[in-house]
């Protein structure tokens, strides 16, 4: 086991630098009207992972449910008045930079996350503490505004106790 991670750990290490990077690139292109650079830099790691993935069409699938999970999810944050994000063609829906990083996550379910996805409770706690402080970061960055911060930093950690534990669970069925 220590011999297989050892032998991964470079791949690892990049899964979590592009991870990263993409997240950076997505917040601070919409704090800084410039949400199609964050799309681009996540369009380009999402292509980097499918070509070095084993199976890139189960690939595909989990970055493309990911995509309409996050959607669904960050959406009906706005709508029901928790999130806003800046104006934009999709608006009360979610922007597409948010799309973006989704389906961003969904590139570290088989790699870097993959030692989560038989371990529901580590992965749903995961999910309650760094996504809402995640979305706080993009707040504080300018990205998005959390118009009711308790109850939104508390439906992001209900939502993301269940939303990481299952997406983890599709990328094992998928067998990525």
């Amino acid at each position: 086991m220590t011999g297989n991670l050892t032998a991964k750990t470079p791949q690892l290490l990049l899964n979590l630098l592009t991870f990263q990077a993409g997240w950076f690139a997505c917040v601070l292109g919409a704090a800084h009207g410039r949400p199609l650079f964050g799309v681009l830099t996540v369009a380009a790691i999402a292509v980097i992972w499918l070509i070095a993935a084993p199976r890139p069409l189960a690939l595909a699938q989990l970055l493309a449910l990911s995509a309409l999970v996050g959607f669904c999810w960050d959406s009906w944050l706005s709508v029901f008045g928790l999130v806003s994000y800046p104006p934009g063609p999709l608006t009360p829906f979610a922007p597409l930079w948010i799309v973006a990083m989704w389906l961003l996550l969904a590139t570290t379910l088989h790699l870097s996350m993959r030692w989560l996805q038989e371990r529901w409770l580590w992965a749903a706690a995961l999910g309650a503490v760094a996504a809402p402080l995640s979305y706080l970061a993009g707040a504080r960055l300018g990205a998005l505004n959390l118009l009711q911060v308790q109850p939104a930093l508390l439906a992001q950690s209900l939502g993301w106790a269940l939303l990481l534990p299952a997406l983890l669970r599709l990328a094992r069925r998928l067998n990525v």
